[in-house]
């Protein structure tokens, strides 16, 4: 059933068609297949398949990533972040965006990484903002690369370190490139 979503979702080996996508993750999600129900909460929150909904979106995100599914925590503290289908909440966004980052989510580590340098939702911690800058940056994310750049130059979290500052903004220059 979530197969068949997918291949309806991206139109492979027949013609896209969202509603089908739709209705086939729903069916998926009814035998609780964890994974569909985070696409069916993307369905919501984009309104493809059906009416856009972010109050049933945050739901069945949250649905997902109670069942460990990285990407709907990932999602889930997104949700709460911009209060989209729910009251805003840093602390919970915080809570979430660690629990996705602990599972290897590299964006999430990045948003925890700013989360613990501008104290939202958990108090300002430059130690940790740049722990989590660094494992985001060794799992390539561009803008942790740059902000661990800045860590170094500026010694925020870490010892200043001038080669080490100048390593990574050529890392994110290659990048670039």
């Amino acid at each position: 059933m979530f197969n068949l979503a997918n291949r309806y979702y991206n139109g492979e080996g027949t013609e896209k068609n969202l509603e089908k996508a739709f209705h086939w993750y729903q069916k998926a999600v009814e035998k609780d297949h964890i994974k569909a129900m985070n696409n069916l909460a993307i369905c919501y929150v984009n309104g493809e398949g059906t009416e856009k909904n972010l109050e049933k979106a945050f739901h069945w995100y949250q649905k997902a990533a109670e069942n460990g599914n990285e990407v709907a925590m990932f999602n889930l503290a997104n949700s709460y972040y911009g209060g989209k289908g729910t009251e805003k909440n840093l602390e919970k966004a915080f809570h979430w965006y660690q629990k996705a980052a602990e599972n290897g989510n590299e964006v999430a580590m990045f948003n925890l990484a700013n989360s613990y340098y501008g104290g939202k939702g958990t108090e300002k911690n430059l130690e940790k903002a740049f722990h989590w800058y660094q494992k985001s940056a060794e799992n390539g994310n561009e803008k942790a690369i740059n902000n661990l750049a800045i860590c170094y130059e500026n010694g925020e979290g870490t010892e200043k370190n001038l080669e080490k500052a100048f390593y990574w903004y050529q890392k994110q220059q290659k990048m670039v490139n």
